[in-house]
């Protein structure tokens, strides 16, 4: 297991860019949100059944590191981290060199909170296998999320120059473009990861978002509507949606969005922005 993927319109008024700036930057965060799964395995993987077949594994071949990282994947999906984390450690005890088991477990401490030893992990990973794309991108996105976008950058850019077929090392590098106004280049690597990962709204939403900064609102509106179709529970989508609507004048149907985005998560404040833009222009 590894680690864990046109044309015209009206002009915009200065007001609605100035309302946009805040509104991308949220966006922008809840599309790194919902980005990075926890682990990329199947559901099925974390259940108890499937905890339960591995355990008879190990126990019939107690010194095989591979069960153990198998095992902490598991028990990693299903939230039990402390037991992941066991289960890494034994991993990485019984085989010191085993750069998955160590990307596997920074991914459990960052998802504990633990960000410099979910570092050190991705560190030793890459110290052992210095082409280990997985390594890169976790790396990366611990630096993202720190504000460090020159080295997460870096690392988007190292993962990619070895060929890696994950989807995130394209979108997530295409987060900083974004963040970076770099737009056509951002929609290059949304495009990039939709390619390696059709089935994912994220990068549909990134690109929609960099849709709009050019004024592109019918292709943003496209992508946003194909984000919906893909995954129709992700507030972010829906509020995108809304703010073609609110953006071409269509209050209702913004209106209708933005609180269809705020039932799915009232904690949501573009959206929560946006209903009471559109409410005040009523």
């Amino acid at each position: 297991m590894n680690e864990a993927n046109r044309r015209h319109q009206r002009k915009p008024k200065l007001a609605a860019f100035l309302m946009l700036g805040s509104a991308l930057l949220l966006a922008g965060c809840q599309t790194d949100n919902s980005s990075e799964s926890m682990f990329r395995v199947e559901r099925a993987q974390g259940s108890e059944e499937n905890i339960a077949s591995l355990s008879s594994v190990i126990a019939s071949n107690p010194s095989d590191p591979e069960g153990y990282n198998v095992r902490g994947s598991a028990y990693g999906r299903a939230g039990e981290f402390r037991r992941a984390l066991a289960d890494f450690d034994e991993a990485i005890r019984l085989n010191p060199r085993f750069y998955q088991a160590y990307a596997n477990r920074a991914l459990v401490q960052r998802n504990m909170g633990n960000q410099q030893a979910a570092l050190s992990d991705y560190n030793a990973a890459l110290q052992v296998n210095p082409s280990y794309d997985v390594a890169y991108i976790g790396r990366g996105n611990l630096y993202r999320q720190g504000g460090q976008l020159d080295a997460a950058f870096n690392d988007f850019n190292k993962a990619i120059e070895f060929d890696t077929t994950d989807p995130r090392a394209y979108h997530n590098r295409g987060l900083i473009y974004q963040a970076r106004n770099q737009h056509g280049q951002a929609i290059e690597d949304f495009s990039k990861a939709i390619s390696l990962s059709p089935r994912s709204p994220e990068p549909y939403n990134g690109r929609g978002i960099s849709y709009v900064a050019q004024g592109d609102d019918d292709n943003a509106f496209a992508d946003f509507n194909t984000a919906i179709n893909l995954n129709g529970k992700l507030a972010e989508s829906w509020a995108n949606q809304a703010l073609i609507y609110e953006r071409r004048g269509e209050k209702a149907k913004a209106s209708k969005s933005y609180s269809h985005a705020l039932s799915l998560d009232p904690k949501y404040e573009p959206a929560r922005a946006g209903l009471a833009r559109v409410k005040a222009m009523s």
